[in-house]
């Protein structure tokens, strides 16, 4: 199975906003859910929160979760949220309880990932964004170590035919983590531009280019982060 976003975050890109990458995550044939084109209700945390969400429950019981696992207080967490008129009731409930927010216009995917890494600031990531974005989110939050959650969310009828048609026989499904992405998976990331999770492709004179890559192996548990160098031929 091969999951693959050439560019993610298009719009990040195109406006020079941080955390746009290029993604891919493989992994042996059928372990990857055949994720249909359409949205995915996802929670996604860090090692420490593994086996404290529960996305059926309230925005604030999982915060409280994630804060007694990680031994902190809700006021001491960051969530990111896309920022969509569909989140408007989440993130009033995020507030309410207490945690910070930190709100994207586009793409989740190496927000995901960056919750799974203890230095970036990002506690959670949560709401509703791309299904086949929640399989490549799943991969590396697989080899991280992390923990998530997603259920898909269709937006039309005719979207939840295709998906019948792909292999979704239950559309209410709360997927955990291993359904999403099992196996021996593997993912690598090349920051576009600057992220909370790699830094972006630097043009230096002489036409040399440098680029931060991230590859991880869920087998293993191995992370490494590749610095890169780039010379113009001839």
């Amino acid at each position: 199975d091969i999951a693959v976003d050439p560019l993610e975050g298009t719009n990040l890109c195109a406006t020079g906003q941080p955390d746009s990458i290029s993604v891919i995550a493989i992994a042996d044939d059928g372990q990857f859910l055949n994720a249909p084109d359409t949205y995915m209700d996802k929670i996604v945390v860090g090692s420490e929160s593994r086996g404290a969400i529960d996305i059926t429950r309230p925005a604030a019981w999982n915060l409280a979760a994630v804060a007694e696992a990680k031994r902190c207080n809700i006021e001491d967490l960051t969530v990111v949220i896309l920022e969509r008129d569909r989140h408007k009731q989440l993130i009033a409930d995020v507030r309410q309880a207490g945690a910070r927010i930190r709100l994207i216009t586009d793409g989740d995917v190496a927000p995901a990932v960056a919750a799974c890494k203890p230095d970036t600031g990002i506690d959670l990531l949560m709401g509703t964004g791309g299904a086949p974005e929640g399989v490549l989110a799943a991969a590396a939050v697989r080899c991280m170590g992390g923990d998530m959650q997603g259920q898909l969310k269709f937006r039309s009828r005719e979207e939840a035919l295709r998906a019948e048609k792909m292999g979704i026989k239950d559309a209410d499904r709360i997927y955990a983590l291993n359904e999403l992405a099992q196996g021996h998976v593997m993912f690598a990331a090349t920051g576009v531009t600057d992220g909370s999770l790699l830094d972006g492709v630097k043009r230096l004179k002489g036409g040399k280019m440098t680029t931060e890559s991230v590859v991880m192996r869920a087998s293993s548990g191995t992370v490494r982060w590749v610095k890169g160098e780039h010379h113009k031929a001839g």
